[in-house]
């Protein structure tokens, strides 16, 4: 299993990417909204309107994500607190109800994206998993309620 550490360099370069893919957006969507060919061409006309108000939200969206990449960098990759409860940034293997593992490593920002192969998912504390672990021990169970369903899951590590 890679080490939270890895996972931390692994997260970072994965949300760089989406920064860069959503800089090039911005700067795309601007430069239309401001373009000769943007202009009105009569009172209905609401293109360069629309094309600002898309660059806006997308403006948006690159703060979050610069903010992302730098709470990612400056996080502390733990293994668990001194009381061996799960905190940001451990990662930590459950069993459900059938038996079946699931790795989930603990950070601020980019839940969903799977690491390490695939073999990790990264879970925030706002989500239901991460809220859910948040503070467990090996051993604890918890039940996670997720797209309709509850499902039951016991901490097996937190490495």
């Amino acid at each position: 299993m890679d080490s939270p550490p890895d996972l931390k360099l692994e997260l970072v370069a994965l949300l760089r990417a989406e920064l860069l893919l959503a800089e090039k957006a911005h700067r795309t969507t601007t430069e239309a909204a401001t373009h000769e060919e943007a202009k009105p061409e009569n009172d209905k006309d609401t293109r360069a309107l629309e094309q600002s108000y898309l660059a806006r939200g997308q403006a948006l969206r690159v703060e979050e994500l610069r903010l992302a990449v730098a709470e990612v960098e400056s996080m502390r990759a733990e293994r668990s607190s001194h009381e061996g409860r799960v905190v940001l940034g451990a990662c930590v293997t459950v069993v459900d109800e059938r038996e079946r593992p699931s790795t989930y490593w603990l950070a601020p920002h980019g839940g969903g994206n799977r690491l390490a192969g695939g073999r990790v998912q990264v879970v925030t504390p706002l989500s239901p998993v991460g809220r859910a672990l948040v503070g467990k021990a090996v051993g604890d169970e918890v039940d996670v309620a997720t797209a309709g369903t509850t499902r039951s899951l016991t901490v097996v590590s937190i490495g």
